[in-house]
């Protein structure tokens, strides 16, 4: 492609004048119509240019359109560049694009810290397959005080005091798909594996205060399997920001925390178990579950603010065995209260490469409730529960399809894990 000249009417002028100082002053009218026939073919030139400037904004936008997925079949073309516009478009070696496919990639870059933050609010329509490696790391640490006797005068405490603690660390490996159906629709799949490593501590043992028994557990395996869809609702207009819904279901392949077989560890001459742990951990929450919500994402050179929320519904099932008591075997069913989830935040894109987010979270959870068979619903206290995290994240383009995110998550409240250290890499095609 021939290089680009700008030439403005002061340029033409500029022009005009250096000619005129070159040449003799004239003494008859053909010196003066050389001069003429020299500034209209330099007008001439101009006008071409201006056209060829007119056709490759033209290309330029219809590219953009097109690969934006915005772009129908009855689309109206865009409207071309008026001359005083096109005068101002500098030439290529001023760091502006001199082709449509420059251009496009430009534009491209310009808003890929965007569109790394929408794909982990929600998904990114303009991609037709997203292949996603994710690892997390999760701490938990739970302390709680177990008062084995009762009070005297409300005042004098007659029995055994003892220290229950739980140390637990998670690694998840999550293998996650997104398929772009159409512009408005993307189905997604999420494989998770875990590996889980949990140490028991109780205090008392044997009877005495200061003596604390200790076992470790550990289990490893695929987690719940779970199916989405995300809709394109809206766009991002005005003061609207882009919604998207999305809707799914989660699968019971993990393995489920009913039914384990328990490791007892101590027994008290009655030969009442004192202490008892799980032989293996499990990896999933045993039922189907099914979840609905909506999130919502709106610019704000430089600040890209988001939001989601939500609703959990979890399905009852039955199981062989739901008593923790390793000497019995109780069949019944298990229904998991529903959870409620919110959050939102902002990020800030630095440059064309990298994002800054900090966002608030939170999934209140309702009691669960068991039924013996043949019995009635009962609910289980203390399995209600509110976990509050305050979660920063980095995202950073590696290249033009692959992108690294990093968040850390710190917990604000105990049924929270105290911190969790997740690494995402999508690959987008």
């Amino acid at each position: 492609m021939h290089t680009l000249y700008r030439l403005t009417p002061l340029a033409l002028a500029a022009l005009a004048a250096t000619a005129f100082a070159q040449q003799p002053a004239p003494s008859d009218g053909a010196d003066m119509q050389a001069l003429i026939a020299q500034l209209e073919q330099l007008k001439a030139n101009y006008a071409q240019e201006v056209r060829r400037l007119r056709e490759l904004d033209m290309q330029v936008q219809a590219m953009q359109a097109r690969l934006s997925g915005r772009a129908g079949p009855g689309a109206t073309p865009a409207a071309p560049l008026a001359p005083a516009a096109a005068s101002a478009v500098p030439p290529s070696s001023e760091g502006y694009a001199s082709s449509a496919a420059e251009a496009q990639q430009a534009k491209q870059e310009a808003r890929r810290s965007v569109d790394d933050v929408k794909q982990q609010q929600a998904a990114l329509f303009s991609r037709r397959f997203t292949i996603e490696n994710g690892l997390t790391y999760a701490r938990y640490d739970r302390k709680q005080l177990t008062l084995n006797g009762f009070l005297a005068l409300d005042a004098i405490f007659l029995g055994n005091i003892a220290i229950e603690n739980v140390e637990s660390d998670s690694l998840t490996y999550n293998l996650a798909a997104r398929w772009g159906v159409s512009p408005n629709l993307t189905l997604n799949m999420d494989v998770p594996y875990l590996a889980r490593r949990t140490v028991y501590q109780k205090g008392g043992a044997g009877g005495a205060a200061a003596a604390i028994a200790q076992e470790e557990t550990n289990g490893s395996g695929i987690g719940d399997v779970s199916l989405s869809a995300n809709y394109w609702l809206f766009s991002e207009r005005g003061w609207r920001p882009e919604t998207v819904l999305t809707g799914g279901v989660t699968a019971p392949t993990g393995r489920a925390p009913y039914g384990l077989d328990w490791k007892v560890i101590e027994r008290d001459d009655d030969d009442y178990i004192r202490f008892a742990v799980p032989q293996e951990q499990p990896t999933g929450n045993g039922v189907w579950q099914a979840n609905l919500g909506v999130s919502m994402v709106k610019t704000a050179d430089p600040a890209i603010l988001f939001a989601n929320a939500g609703y959990i519904h979890s399905f009852p099932r039955g199981f062989s065995d739901i008593d923790s008591n390793p000497d019995t075997v109780n069949p019944g069913d298990v229904k998991l209260g529903g959870s409620v989830y919110f959050g939102a935040g902002v990020a800030f894109a630095f440059n064309e490469r990298t994002s800054l987010s900090i966002s608030f979270s939170d999934k209140i959870s309702t009691r669960a409730s068991t039924r013996f068979k043949g019995g009635e619903w009962v609910k289980v206290i203390g399995s209600d529960a509110n976990a509050a995290s305050l979660n920063l994240g980095v995202t950073y383009a590696l290249n033009q399809h692959t992108t690294l995110v990093t968040l850390l998550g710190i917990g604000l409240t105990p049924d929270a894990p105290d911190f969790t250290l997740a690494f995402k890499v999508p690959y987008m095609l």
